[in-house]
């Protein structure tokens, strides 16, 4: 069944945007992520140009992370006033994001823009998750466990502006907190991502927060950013297309179920060597789609100038 969707402006089966959303939220159910990393991606190879797809791949962040910030929330593990250092930091980023977003519309380079920018992070990230994944699965080998001595007193606790976070246990400056929630935030705006496949790394390794809370206090700021990011894009593009997020949405939401009864039946250093590869597997499409040479090649030619 064929539907022809107004913003992007192209007819995609119903059925192949349904699966899209169910694998997204398999995946979420498998792997604890939120996905838009990797569903922006997957719009690009089904022909949904990049403008639209970072605007409307947002929308699949927040839907899928609004379940995990109430579920997260009954059981206290969201450290508010830290989620609100970060989201201060976030919507700022974001706003930051937009402009660059728009600029580069207008200059016509945000297609390449966006796909660069995925090909660099999603390789990055994946590199780097893939080599932790073989060190997790060494050591659970060889029956060796992680110390999880985070809890570090650094540069980071030395800066000026400190506060005190309670359900962290911390006692730090909130310059950290509102960089990390900065940065998330720009590349939210322009990659149509919640961003937690960074966050959460920093929040554990740099700001030292304990893992029980990081998760929901990611999810706290990554739902509002998220949000905010698809408003500014609908105002300031017009480039949301409602049709395509419900497809999305509702896919995932089935996707999500299945994902979760899957991952209860796998190793957790299993399920990261998986997600590894499968993002560095993305990665790699989109540099071939970069690199190799267009079937059809068209050329512009100034006539009438004399």
């Amino acid at each position: 069944m064929q539907i022809y969707l107004p913003i992007a402006e192209v007819s995609v089966n119903a059925y192949v945007l349904l699966g899209l959303g169910g694998i997204v939220g398999i995946l979420s159910g498998l792997f604890g992520v939120g996905g838009g990393f990797l569903i922006t991606p997957l719009l690009f190879f089904i022909g949904i140009p990049p403008t639209v797809a970072v605007a409307t791949g947002a929308n699949q962040v927040v839907a899928s992370s609004v379940s995990g910030v109430l579920a997260q929330l009954k059981r206290k593990a969201v450290d508010i006033p830290m989620g609100l250092v970060l989201l201060v930091g976030g919507l700022c980023g974001s706003g930051m994001g937009i402009w660059v977003f728009n600029f580069l519309s207008a200059l016509g380079q945000i297609d390449l823009a966006v796909q660069l920018s995925y090909v660099l992070f999603l390789g990055l990230v994946g590199l780097l998750m893939f080599q932790e994944s073989l060190r997790a699965m060494r050591r659970a080998r060889k029956g060796i466990r992680s110390t999880g001595k985070r809890h570090q007193h650094g540069w980071v606790h030395n800066l000026p502006l400190k506060m005190k976070f309670r359900a962290s246990g911390l006692y730090i400056s909130v310059i950290p907190p509102f960089i990390v929630g900065l940065f998330v935030g720009v590349l939210g705006a322009i990659m149509g991502v919640g961003g937690g496949f960074i966050m959460v790394p920093a929040m554990i390794y740099l700001l030292g927060m304990p893992t029980k809370v990081v998760i929901g206090t990611s999810l706290f700021q990554i739902l509002f950013v998220s949000a905010f990011t698809t408003m500014m894009h609908a105002i300031t593009n017009q480039s949301v297309d409602v049709v395509l997020a419900l497809m999305l949405i509702v896919g995932g939401v089935i996707g999500a179920q299945i994902g979760a009864r899957l991952g209860a039946k796998m190793k957790a250093e299993q399920l990261r060597v998986l997600l590894a590869a499968m993002v560095l597997l993305v990665a790699g499409k989109l540099a071939l789609d970069l690199l190799i040479k267009p079937s059809e090649v068209f050329s512009i030619t100034v006539t009438g100038v004399e």
